[in-house]
């Protein structure tokens, strides 16, 4: 197991200050365990993306972010510069490559033991046998002695059972476009699959704001998180505004074919 560690600040707070993270509208609770399925293959990657959000938003705690070495082969490595990008600082992101699943829960019910942390990110990908009602609930167990969320981020797997609190299916929503059409906030689409308060089937359009360090969210069927819905279960969300698909289907005419020609004479 690889662990990459940078340089931390001195001190670390321990006091949790707001009993729950996300944003005005979507909320998570502390000291929880909460699960994320991503809609699509391709969605995998954003599901990181998302993770890394929700764990980072807003603290200045260090986030454990537990990682299956068989996602790098799939979708790479996170890289620091990326994450500066979005606003974070990459030294507040503790990043452990395991070599196999069991080495990533093993790794994250460690760091959900540890209230020093913000948060702590298990991602694993495929059907993981060690991932079972057992492991869950040591992993809810843990959080909520310690008081840390903790979000296990699942890529090419169907949702279980498990004693998660809450339970999501999450994709890719196209950005709405800023000022003179500049290319806007990473957008997420959010289903709740399951949750102890019943509400199952509440849909959430995911926007975040890297200025203001946070996530911003409007309730689907409302402007631009209309766009974000996917009812056929896994289709590509479809294009922002103000771009043209290139058909990927069928020849591109337009460059196929030979420009006219005049006879000149």
């Amino acid at each position: 197991m690889n662990i990459w560690l940078p340089d931390m600040p001195s001190a670390l707070a321990t006091e949790q200050d707001h009993p729950t993270q996300g944003a005005p509208g979507f909320s998570l609770a502390r000291g929880a365990l909460h699960e994320f399925y991503a809609g699509a293959e391709a969605d995998g990657v954003s599901l990181s993306a998302l993770a890394v959000m929700l764990g980072m938003a807003g603290g200045q705690q260090a986030t454990l972010w537990a990682r299956h070495e068989a996602l790098t082969h799939e979708t790479g490595m996170p890289h620091p510069a990326g994450l500066a990008e979005l606003g974070f600082d990459p030294s507040h992101l503790l990043l452990i490559r395991a070599r196999d699943a069991p080495s990533a829960l093993q790794a994250g019910l460690e760091g959900a033991r540890c209230p020093a942390l913000g948060a702590v990110i298990i991602e694993l990908r495929g059907e993981v046998k060690a991932y079972d009602l057992t492991a869950s609930r040591r992993l809810a167990l843990a959080a909520r002695a310690s008081g840390v969320p903790v979000f296990v981020v699942r890529a090419a797997a169907a949702p279980m059972p498990s004693a998660a609190e809450t339970r999501w299916l999450a994709r890719a929503a196209p950005s709405r476009a800023l000022a003179a059409k500049a290319p806007g906030h990473p957008a997420f689409h959010l289903v709740l699959l399951r949750a102890r308060n019943g509400q199952e089937g509440l849909q959430h359009h995911l926007e975040w704001n890297r200025d203001a360090q946070r996530l911003e969210s409007n309730p689907s069927g409302h402007g631009e998180a209309a766009a974000a819905r996917q009812p056929d279960g896994g289709a590509s969300a479809p294009l922002s505004r103000g771009v043209v698909a290139v058909p990927v289907h069928r020849p591109d005419t337009a460059r196929d074919e030979p420009p006219p020609y005049r006879r000149a004479g």
